[in-house]
Protein backbone atom coordinates (compact mmCIF):
# COMPACT_ATOMS: atom_id res chain seq x y z
CA UNK A 1 0.00 0.00 0.00
CA UNK A 2 1.45 3.57 -1.20
CA UNK A 3 2.47 5.44 2.17
CA UNK A 4 -0.41 8.33 2.54
CA UNK A 5 0.56 11.90 2.26
CA UNK A 6 0.17 14.48 4.61
CA UNK A 7 -3.20 16.70 3.17
CA UNK A 8 -1.17 19.81 3.66
CA UNK A 9 1.42 18.46 1.80
CA UNK A 10 -1.06 16.96 -1.03
CA UNK A 11 -2.16 20.91 -0.94
CA UNK A 12 1.38 22.47 -1.50
CA UNK A 13 1.86 19.76 -4.42
CA UNK A 14 -0.96 20.55 -6.51
CA UNK A 15 -0.40 24.19 -6.11
CA UNK A 16 2.81 24.38 -7.34
CA UNK A 17 1.70 21.78 -10.77
CA UNK A 18 -1.45 24.13 -10.89
CA UNK A 19 1.41 27.41 -11.61
CA UNK A 20 2.67 25.44 -14.60
CA UNK A 21 5.84 26.07 -14.29
CA UNK A 22 7.50 22.99 -14.80
CA UNK A 23 5.69 20.33 -16.27
CA UNK A 24 3.92 17.71 -14.23
CA UNK A 25 6.57 15.13 -14.63
CA UNK A 26 9.68 17.78 -13.19
CA UNK A 27 6.92 18.84 -10.32
CA UNK A 28 6.36 15.19 -9.52
CA UNK A 29 10.31 14.38 -9.01
CA UNK A 30 10.84 17.20 -7.27
CA UNK A 31 8.38 16.05 -4.52
CA UNK A 32 9.37 12.54 -4.37
CA UNK A 33 5.64 11.22 -6.07
CA UNK A 34 5.44 9.51 -8.80
CA UNK A 35 4.00 10.99 -12.01
CA UNK A 36 0.38 9.24 -11.64
CA UNK A 37 0.19 10.13 -7.83
CA UNK A 38 0.11 13.89 -9.35
CA UNK A 39 -1.85 13.53 -11.90
CA UNK A 40 -4.69 11.65 -9.24
CA UNK A 41 -4.13 14.84 -6.93
CA UNK A 42 -4.97 16.93 -9.69
CA UNK A 43 -7.88 15.25 -10.56
CA UNK A 44 -9.02 15.34 -7.50
CA UNK A 45 -8.65 19.02 -6.51
CA UNK A 46 -10.08 19.89 -9.94
CA UNK A 47 -13.58 17.88 -8.46
CA UNK A 48 -13.33 19.41 -4.80
CA UNK A 49 -13.19 22.97 -6.63
CA UNK A 50 -15.74 22.69 -8.95
CA UNK A 51 -13.57 22.53 -11.90
CA UNK A 52 -14.15 18.55 -13.05
CA UNK A 53 -17.66 16.71 -13.02
CA UNK A 54 -17.32 13.82 -10.56
CA UNK A 55 -17.93 13.07 -6.74
CA UNK A 56 -16.19 14.45 -3.79
CA UNK A 57 -14.47 12.18 -0.88
CA UNK A 58 -17.84 13.86 1.41
CA UNK A 59 -20.36 13.31 -1.20
CA UNK A 60 -19.03 9.67 -1.48
CA UNK A 61 -19.12 9.22 2.38
CA UNK A 62 -22.33 10.54 2.54
CA UNK A 63 -23.87 8.50 -0.50
CA UNK A 64 -22.19 5.39 1.22
CA UNK A 65 -23.35 6.17 4.80
CA UNK A 66 -27.19 6.55 2.76
CA UNK A 67 -27.10 3.12 1.26
CA UNK A 68 -26.38 1.39 4.68
CA UNK A 69 -29.06 2.85 6.13
CA UNK A 70 -31.40 1.54 3.01
CA UNK A 71 -30.28 -1.17 3.24
CA UNK A 72 -31.15 -1.41 7.15
CA UNK A 73 -34.54 -0.21 6.50
CA UNK A 74 -35.38 -2.52 3.79
CA UNK A 75 -34.13 -5.45 6.04
CA UNK A 76 -36.39 -4.51 8.95
CA UNK A 77 -39.41 -3.61 6.38
CA UNK A 78 -38.91 -7.54 5.48
CA UNK A 79 -38.91 -9.12 9.13
CA UNK A 80 -42.06 -6.43 9.08
CA UNK A 81 -44.04 -8.30 6.26
CA UNK A 82 -42.80 -11.77 7.05
CA UNK A 83 -44.37 -11.32 11.10
CA UNK A 84 -47.84 -9.57 9.46
CA UNK A 85 -47.99 -12.57 6.86
CA UNK A 86 -46.72 -14.82 9.94
CA UNK A 87 -49.69 -13.44 11.93
CA UNK A 88 -52.27 -13.43 9.34
CA UNK A 89 -52.33 -16.79 9.35
CA UNK A 90 -51.56 -17.92 12.25
CA UNK A 91 -55.48 -19.46 13.62
CA UNK A 92 -55.64 -17.29 16.37
CA UNK A 93 -58.76 -17.71 19.00
CA UNK A 94 -61.42 -15.91 18.27
CA UNK A 95 -62.03 -13.41 21.09
CA UNK A 96 -66.48 -13.44 20.12
CA UNK A 97 -66.72 -17.06 19.75
CA UNK A 98 -66.84 -17.92 23.19
CA UNK A 99 -70.40 -15.65 24.17
CA UNK A 100 -71.47 -15.65 20.26
CA UNK A 101 -73.87 -18.53 21.34
CA UNK A 102 -75.12 -16.88 24.58
CA UNK A 103 -75.83 -13.37 23.11
CA UNK A 104 -77.65 -11.41 23.71
CA UNK A 105 -79.05 -12.79 27.03
CA UNK A 106 -81.99 -14.38 27.37
CA UNK A 107 -83.94 -16.39 29.97
CA UNK A 108 -83.57 -15.28 33.90
CA UNK A 109 -81.13 -12.72 32.85
CA UNK A 110 -83.78 -10.79 31.07
CA UNK A 111 -86.64 -11.37 34.06
CA UNK A 112 -86.32 -8.09 36.06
Amino acid sequence: MPKAFPLEFRRDVVAVARKGDAPIARVAKDFGISESCLQRWLELADIKDGNRPGVTAADAAELREAKKRIRLLEQENEVLRRAAAYLSQASLPKWGSRWSTSWPPTGRFLSR
